[in-house]
C-alpha cells in the first residue's frame, strides 16, 4: 500500500467502488488500498461514506480522516491526521481480507 507522511499524519492512495453490498476491504488494486463502500457517486455520498468507513476501520476520529484529493474519482488520496506508518501497519495488520 502506497503511504506517505505529510507534517500532519499520513496520506494513503486509495481505490472505492461504490454502490457495494456492504463495505469492505477488498485488498489492493495498483499499490492502492481498495475498498467497496455502499453509496452511490452523488453529491458527495460516496465520498463522505468512504471517510466515515475507514475511521471506523481503523479506529480513529471521523475528523481525523478527510479526502485530499480525487473528490470526483474512484482513485482518491486520504489524508489520516495524527497517524504514524507503524500505527497504520499495526491497523491494517488487524484487518481481515
Amino acid at each position: 500500500m502506497n503511504v506517505e507522511e505529510v507534517g500532519e499524519g499520513l496520506k494513503i492512495k486509495v481505490r472505492v467502488q461504490t454502490r457495494a453490498s456492504k463495505n469492505k476491504v477488498v485488498g489492493t488494486y495498483g499499490g492502492m488500498l481498495k475498498i467497496k463502500i455502499t453509496a452511490p457517486p452523488v453529491e458527495g455520498a460516496a465520498n463522505r461514506e468512504c471517510e466515515k468507513f475507514l475511521a471506523s476501520l481503523l479506529g480513529i476520529p471521523r475528523s481525523s480522516v478527510s479526502i485530499a484529493s480525487g473528490m470526483k474519482s474512484r482513485n482518491k488520496t486520504v489524508l489520516l491526521k495524527g497517524l504514524t506508518v507503524q500505527e497504520l501497519e499495526e491497523l491494517m495488520a488487524s484487518v481481515t481480507l
